[in-house]
């Protein structure tokens, strides 16, 4: 074969010097024009000698590639072909071994003109299965496409253990104006480490994890690591389909939120991982009758003391428990046990990084430029961008990845209210008004409407729960109506009211009994869920526990009476683990639940039977959660005895039916023949007492059940006398026939 072309000094330098943005318009198989044939270029460092094999065609010869001096470029050309054809390089290295590969510059792009368009527009909901990297079959081919967005970037390589992170081997095409960058490499296998190299605008290279990696490397390393995450084998189709058809407004829900890490640890050092807790753990949960488990962020955090809320890889389970397939393993065996699983997920903010989303190609890509939009005044990470479409892309999308890849059956989205306000946390003069002059974060509120739009009608029964501390408004209502579309709101003033009332000294709480009630007067305004969450267990503030007020067993006593009131109150449940065994400290992320405590007396091993107990009763009895948000299914019986500190009140379901009578005595003091009116006559079983001995009480009660008698009382024809033992909850439910 004799040489024909050459490229021009220009060109040639553009490669070797990595500064052309579209390599595959001159390495790989090109026609010369004018039928005068097709040249092949490759660009290898440090091979001697380079040919072209065909795999379609035997009867071709090999094609020898020339180098072009000493630059690693080698170039050949053939007229013995009429088409373009597969090929395969054979790269013999300087001592002499040889290895064979597809030209990763001879295949098409791996992403379409619609996948860019839609991207573009922020609107191509699994753009997680175009950019990153993922195992394909090409051509026939086995490999991995790699694709990223940095539109802003001179050049990217795509840099990892298989070519010895050498940046001239596989430098990526530009696609178009999209700011996309793609190649396609022939024989990558699954748990491969990767990174992309970028050349920023003002030259500086910097090394970048993959935002869309699917696994990540330990850190400090930060590699991305290459992986198939939709290839575990589910068994949980039952599971998914009866959650289809389920209304989670009108269904019990009871949640245990967790910290993976510190749940429970082999050592002071280890953690079990997923697959060990999916032993333990879903045993647990099952045993203790939640509906739900809500993990705190599980996304990739460099991090740890941040409990992963500083998202460093939005789309990759953290490595410290497992692979992704054994994080799958974990969510297939709750579904297993008829449990789903919440993600407190993060898209409020991401650290700064540098190896990840800060500044991603030299450029504010992900962030505001703007500090004053930009970066989060308390925490001193950056702000997404939410009115940028592939920024808002980039989110929506994640959103759909952990519910379409890990089955996962709500979101919890952590500090809404620091999205909706531009002034959130910030002094005069310290923000930027939205384009109507005010302080509305006009493009986060679109962005929260679509997250909700999608991931309710592609999931439905997928729950999304906004963590909003403020009064905004229909932060549960559709969009159509102003709402931002959310399924459930934390009702954050139920927690501040109840707590401060249970720090109150009995006998001053008759001061205090709005505290308790206030909560009633707004229930109709957004679908709540009651939250005693980790946050309100850390920083000083100390455990529910030590928050109550007496000596140790009124401690307890109260303990079980701020958890029965969390428990009857309308709305959806959470509580942060430890709290169901009266944990006496602080959570901290290095440490187990003390469970050892259970070991010491009654009153621990008390509260964890008694919250056993409450979610047995609770998923039993339509009327504590068929009509959370319905005005008939909760009325008061008196809220009014302020002297005696007691308040009573029915749930019920909307139709009436499954009444059951809640009535709390929050002082030491027992009251005998106290007489409470209610809604049906005849024997009403006491289903709950959480002075029982069983729970550590003084086991004082009304015999199992009582009698009504024809003596009205607060506005009732019929009532019954009870005994109220001290700081307790009792709940009733009629005996049918």
């Amino acid at each position: 074969m004799e040489r024909t072309r050459l490229l021009s000094p220009e060109e040639l330098a553009s490669l070797v010097e990595l500064r052309h943005n579209h390599p595959h318009q001159v390495l790989g198989m090109h026609p010369l024009g004018d039928g005068a044939g097709w040249v092949i270029r490759a660009f290898i460092p440090g091979a001697t000698s380079v040919e072209v094999l065909s795999t379609q065609e035997s009867g071709l010869p090999r094609i020898r590639l020339d180098p072009l001096g000493e630059t690693g470029v080698f170039e050949g050309v053939t007229q013995s072909v009429d088409a373009r054809f597969s090929y395969e390089l054979i790269v013999t290295q300087a001592d002499g071994s040889q290895w064979h590969t597809r030209d990763p510059y001879s295949f098409l792009p791996t992403l379409t003109e619609t996948d860019l368009f839609l991207f573009g527009q922020g609107k191509e909901c699994r753009i997680y299965d175009k950019l990153g990297a993922h195992l394909r079959v090409v051509d026939g081919t086995p490999g991995a496409s790699f694709a990223v967005w940095a539109p802003n970037a001179r050049r990217v390589s795509v840099v990892g253990e298989f070519n010895h992170w050498d940046p001239r081997r596989h430098a990526m095409r530009l696609l178009g104006a999209s700011g996309i960058w793609e190649i396609f490499i022939p024989s990558i296998q699954q748990g491969q480490h990767y990174k992309f190299e970028l050349v920023e605008g003002d030259g500086k290279v910097s090394l970048k994890s993959d935002p869309f990696a699917f696994y990540c490397e330990k850190a400090p390393q930060n590699a991305s690591i290459v992986w198939d995450a939709g290839a575990f084998a589910w068994t949980d189709q039952a599971w998914c389909e009866q959650r289809r058809q389920r209304d989670p407004l009108r269904s019990p829900v009871c949640v245990y939120e967790l910290h993976l890490g510190s749940w429970k640890k082999k050592s002071a050092s280890e953690s079990f991982n997923y697959r060990e807790l999916a032993d333990t753990l879903v045993d647990y949960v099952r045993r203790m009758g939640f509906t739900h488990v809500e993990f705190m962020p599980v996304a990739e955090h460099a991090f740890y003391p941040s409990w992963g809320y500083q998202v460093t890889g939005f789309y990759a389970p953290t490595y410290r428990y497992g692979t992704p397939d054994d994080f799958q393993f974990l969510v297939n065996a709750f579904h297993q046990a008829g449990i789903g699983v919440i993600l407190d997920w993060v898209p409020a903010h991401f650290p700064r990084d540098e190896w990840a989303l800060a500044k991603f190609d030299g450029s504010a890509l992900f962030e505001h430029a703007d500090p004053r939009r930009g970066v989060h005044q308390d925490w001193g990470t950056l702000i997404f961008n939410y009115g940028r479409h592939e920024v808002r892309n980039f989110l929506t999308a994640n959103a759909l990845f952990w519910c379409e890849y890990y089955h996962i059956d709500g979101l919890r989205v952590d500090a809404v209210a620091s999205m909706l306000y531009l002034d959130y946390s910030r002094k005069e003069g310290e923000w930027l008004p939205n384009k109507n002059g005010g302080r509305e974060n006009l493009e986060a509120i679109d962005f929260l409407r679509e997250l909700n739009h999608l991931v309710l009608t592609k999931f439905p029964g997928v729950i999304t729960i906004a963590e909003e501390s403020t009064a905004w408004p229909k932060v549960t209502q559709p969009p159509d109506v102003g709402g931002l579309g959310f399924l459930l709101k934390w009702n954050m003033g139920w927690m501040h009211d109840t707590l401060r009332y249970f720090q109150h000294e009995p006998i001053h709480r008759k001061y205090h009994q709005n505290d308790l009630t206030f909560a009633m007067l707004y229930q109709g305004q957004e679908n709540y869920m009651l939250p005693l969450s980790h946050d309100e267990v850390v920083h000083g503030k100390g455990s529910l526990h030590r928050r109550m007020r007496g000596d140790e067993w009124q401690r307890f006593a109260n303990l079980r009476c701020l958890l029965a009131y969390q428990w009857a109150f309308p709305g959806k449940k959470l509580l942060f683990m430890g709290n169901e065994i009266g944990q006496e400290t602080e959570w901290n992320e290095n440490a187990s639940v003390d469970w050892g405590l259970l070991n010491n007396g009654s009153f621990h091993l008390g509260v964890q039977r008694m919250v056993a107990d409450l979610n047995h009763l609770y998923r039993a009895q339509r009327g504590l959660w068929c009509a959370d948000y319905q005005p008939s299914g909760f009325y008061w019986i008196d809220c009014s005895d302020h002297e005696n500190s007691i308040i009573s009140f029915i749930r019920q379901a909307e139709d009436g039916s499954n009444p059951v009578a809640v009535i709390f005595n929050l002082t030491t003091a027992p009251r005998q023949s106290y007489r409470l009116g209610l809604p049906r006559s005849g024997s009403w079983l006491e289903a709950f007492n959480s002075d029982a001995e069983y729970y550590g009480g003084s086991n004082m009660g009304n015999d199992g059940r009582v009698e009504t008698s024809s003596t009205p009382s607060h506005g009732h024809s019929q009532s019954v006398l009870l005994t109220l033992p001290p700081l307790s909850a009792l709940m009733l439910t009629p005996v049918t026939a």
